[in-house]
């Protein structure tokens, strides 16, 4: 595997070292350059080409939100970004997410041995997966999505339940972003950290037309409702459909995850096979199980292919079709219109 060439940007002197000391650890990343800001990032970016770019979100000048929107818009590439653990901080990682950066890990607060050692793990995974990663969610058929139809959408009552990671936060907006205000019923579950579930929920809110509320005991599926699966405390289900609700479970983790995008798919595919249309964003451990048992059960799942490129697959039953990230949000809506 050929090493991950960074390019760590910040305006803090002592944060680029530190950021670096970290990624040099690891055999298989390569720091190329350092910059303290933009106007020194973009000459960089010509002359070392690097393959994954670390970047500050609050910089004096150009901030790093202004300069990753420049990046997606002129030379897409993987971002990685850090965030001070604020309100505004938090706020500020979703939007960046939103933009098409792949995690927003919070800043070393104190740079001790014990936390810097908790940083690189998780760190230097992110940065070696960035440019495979990238390239499955960033495939270049994603259009500016329309404006939502205001005409009445006819509903044939299927559901629509789609598993997700923080670095498919842009295809996850990109998705939604069409779905008209009374269109199907969506669940949503995202792997994120907990601390940015509530910028996540409200930036959804603000971005597309159909209601987003919490996932809740007890709450009745409607038309026109996207269901947000809060990460960490509970597993969430539907327990029948037609007329379903959404049901919290209390037991430990599946395939390191709570709640589990495997175990939704999965009991979905007991209750409302034929019903389900379930979207994986995101490949990894939890996920696959249940798109598994979905298509098997007869249900339709879109999920990435089993070969590991980086095409997408729809699949019910035996039969397999590869779909494009542009075209999930038509076909599924084609899907759930009467």
């Amino acid at each position: 595997m050929a090493k991950a060439k960074v390019l760590v940007v910040d305006d803090s002197l002592t944060m680029r070292a530190l950021v670096a000391g970290m990624l040099e650890k690891d055999k298989d990343i390569q720091v190329v350059g350092l910059a303290d800001g933009a106007d020194e990032a973009r000459q960089m970016c010509i002359d070392l080409k690097p393959t994954v770019m670390t970047l500050d979100v609050e910089m004096p000048g150009m901030s790093g939100l202004e300069y990753l929107a420049e990046i997606m818009e002129k030379n897409p590439m993987p971002v990685v970004m850090f965030s001070t653990l604020t309100a505004k901080g938090a706020e500020s990682s979703i939007e960046a997410l939103r933009l098409g950066a792949l995690d927003c890990y919070p800043k070393p607060t104190r740079a001790t041995p014990d936390e810097v050692q908790a940083a690189i793990g998780k760190l230097a995974k992110t940065v070696k997966d960035a440019p495979k990663r990238f390239a499955a969610l960033h495939d270049g058929t994603a259009k500016a999505a329309k404006p939502a139809s205001t005409a009445p959408f006819k509903w044939n009552g299927k559901l629509v339940a789609i598993g997700c990671d923080v670095a498919s936060t842009k295809p996850l907006f990109d998705l939604l972003a069409g779905w008209p205000a009374d269109g199907p019923p969506v669940i949503v579950i995202q792997h994120m950290r907990p601390e940015l579930a509530d910028g996540m929920i409200a930036k959804l809110s603000d971005a597309i037309a159909p209601k987003v509320v919490e996932a809740t005991e007890g709450l009745k599926l409607e038309q026109g409702m996207v269901v947000f699966a809060r990460p960490g405390p509970t597993h969430v289900y539907v327990d029948q459909w037609p007329g379903g609700t959404i049901r919290l479970l209390d037991k430990p983790p599946f395939a390191g995850q709570r709640p589990s995008i495997s175990l939704m798919l999965a009991t979905l595919a007991k209750t409302a096979a034929d019903q389900t249309i379930g979207v994986m964003l995101a490949g990894g451990e939890d996920g696959g199980q249940g798109a598994a048992a979905l298509r098997s059960a007869r249900g339709y799942a879109v999920a990435p292919a089993e070969d590991g490129s980086d095409q997408l697959e729809m699949g019910r039953g035996m039969a397999v079709q590869p779909i494009k990230l542009g075209d999930i949000a038509p076909t599924v809506l084609d899907m759930c219109r009467g």
